[in-house]
């Protein structure tokens, strides 16, 4: 590729990322630009280290499968207040905590949500739906075949990472073991305090 061949590529890149409402797959990039992946991938590198060498308020980085423009994290603060002070419309912390369920053990069926939850979650998962951040991945081979729901290439979008595996572990919001066995032995009644307690027991008395 000639150096006015790059440049030109430099520029049909950018321009499409800068309209493109979801990540650009790199095949997609090659196929407008009639170059080899690999001519695209070594392009987008380019791009990339050109961007954080001048310091620019956003970053290109590849996201659900494709590329995309976002803003810098130094930045972030600023964007988020941008943001969050036109938004009229926040998801409940009943529809976050069944994303965070779908999310983390999809696919999973609406029965195997609501033994999770405790409630009905029909509601929550239209909202989901609507949203675009869950969708039907099949149906479970079991009686009745309950549909099955797994999270979007716009919920990963909107995280920012490219695959679930890049969500943190449930480890690190799960107590230690040793926390637990703690909590535990803390708690327990043991046959002792049991009997003192019981009908026709007197309360404990404490001398001055």
């Amino acid at each position: 590729m000639s150096t006015g061949q790059a440049h030109d590529a430099v520029r049909v890149i950018e321009g499409v990322l800068m309209v493109a409402i979801e990540p650009v797959p790199v095949e997609l990039l090659a196929q407008l630009l009639e170059t080899p992946v690999a001519g695209v991938e070594a392009i987008i590198a380019e791009l990339k280290a050109s961007y954080a060498e001048q310091g620019r308020g956003f970053e290109l980085v590849k996201v659900a499968g494709g590329y995309r423009f976002q803003s810098h994290p130094d930045v972030s603060p600023y964007v988020e207040r941008f943001v969050l002070d036109g938004q009229r419309a926040r998801l409940s912390a009943a529809a976050l905590e069944t994303l965070a369920i779908i999310a983390y053990k999809q696919p999973i069926s609406r029965l195997q949500i609501a033994s999770i939850r405790g409630v009905d979650p029909d509601a929550v998962l239209r909202t989901l739906q609507g949203r675009g951040y869950i969708e039907q991945r099949g149906r479970d081979d079991g009686p009745g075949q309950a549909v099955l729901w797994g999270t979007t290439p716009l919920f990963l979008e909107k995280l920012g990472i490219n695959s679930v595996d890049e969500l943190p572990p449930l480890a690190e919001f799960v107590p230690d073991a040793e926390i637990v066995e703690a909590l535990e032995a803390t708690l327990r009644i043991t046959p002792i305090e049991a009997e003192a307690g019981g009908a026709g027991g007197d309360a404990p008395t404490f001398d001055d």
